[in-house]
């Protein structure tokens, strides 16, 4: 039995420990907020044998395997790093941090400390994903030479809403822009050539961003988010000899398109069973009892490549979350 601990008692949290109930061998055993009242709540909604009303609390609870941070962007690096200070492993909501340089100190801290530590980026845990991941590794569409990815939001979102709010790391990009971004860099790794631009609104952070990557292989990826409007959240993967199309959301889709050269659509349907979360958790409990400190399917390289890319990009359109 995998014995689990949750951080913060938002909406996430609430749906992550919905899907919880969904993974053998897994058991939420303790729920920590910032006062006991919030936790207490959670831990009654969702069957949390105890509940502390601080981070430190839950992270010193020595009958805990691992703990899921959920906290807004801007608590993901203090959050975690109290967690992996006790020794405790964490699985952390994405954006993994606000920058390169945070997220780069906790991964050296979990090393250090020998304490197994992921971003929960779901989508490089999605089943239906891994399968496209493979059929491209075996040449279904040939070489991969375009990526083309959506998320927008239709809003409208208040002034102090955690999207809008720069102190708690506002904004479309890292918020809904770190799915087409990881996608690309699930397909096409990091790009030679990066090119942004946003609309910005009052409290400075981004409204509408588009990006497009380019490789050296010739591939290139066009990417856009938003909160200014609903786009489709659909993707495309464009090769030599086919495409396969993501049907919204494509970060967890009901199933994916094949268009090889030459012959009929093939359609890929996947089982949805819950809110999609079960996977991530089921990773970390497979990771946890083979002694493993980080995943090979979100591992931390990859982690620290993207939010060095997005460090890139609000660079170029003008973020900064100092």
């Amino acid at each position: 039995m995998t014995r689990w601990g949750i951080l913060a008692t938002g909406h996430i949290a609430g749906r992550f420990a919905e899907d919880l109930r969904l993974v053998p061998g897994a058991e939420l055993v303790a729920v920590g907020s910032r006062t006991p009242e919030s936790a207490e709540r959670f831990a009654a909604r969702h069957g949390a044998a105890r509940a502390y009303g601080s981070w430190a609390e839950l992270a010193a609870d020595d009958e805990l395997d691992v703990i899921y941070v959920a906290t807004p962007h801007a608590a993901h690096h203090e959050a975690t790093r109290t967690c992996l200070e006790a020794g405790r492993a964490a699985l952390v909501e994405k954006p993994f941090t606000l920058d390169l340089a945070t997220g780069a100190e906790l991964v050296e801290l979990a090393r250090v400390r020998g304490v197994f530590l992921m971003e929960a980026m779901w989508m490089r845990t999605n089943p239906l994903i891994l399968r496209v991941c493979e059929l491209i590794a075996e040449g279904a569409i040939g070489e991969v030479t375009h990526v083309r990815a959506d998320f927008g939001a239709a809003g409208p979102f208040p002034p102090e809403h955690r999207m809008r709010a720069r102190a708690l790391g506002g904004g479309a990009l890292l918020d809904l822009g770190v799915y087409p971004v990881s996608l690309a860099h699930l397909l096409l790794g990091v790009p030679q050539h990066v090119h942004a631009w946003a609309k910005l609104g009052p409290e400075g952070v981004d409204e509408n961003t588009g990006i497009v990557l380019g490789y050296d292989s010739g591939a290139v990826a066009t990417l856009s988010c938003g909160m200014v409007g609903a786009t489709a959240v659909t993707a495309s993967i464009t090769g030599t000899t086919g495409r396969i199309d993501l049907p919204e959301p494509f970060y967890r889709p009901d199933a994916a398109v094949l268009h090889r050269a030459g012959a009929e659509p093939e359609t890929l349907p996947a089982e949805l069973v819950g809110g999609g979360y079960q996977h991530e958790a089921a990773e970390v409990q497979r990771c946890l009892a083979a002694g493993l400190t980080e995943s090979p399917l979100v591992p931390h390289p990859v982690t620290l490549e993207v939010m060095g890319l997005l460090d890139d990009i609000r660079a170029r359109i003008g973020v900064d979350y100092a």
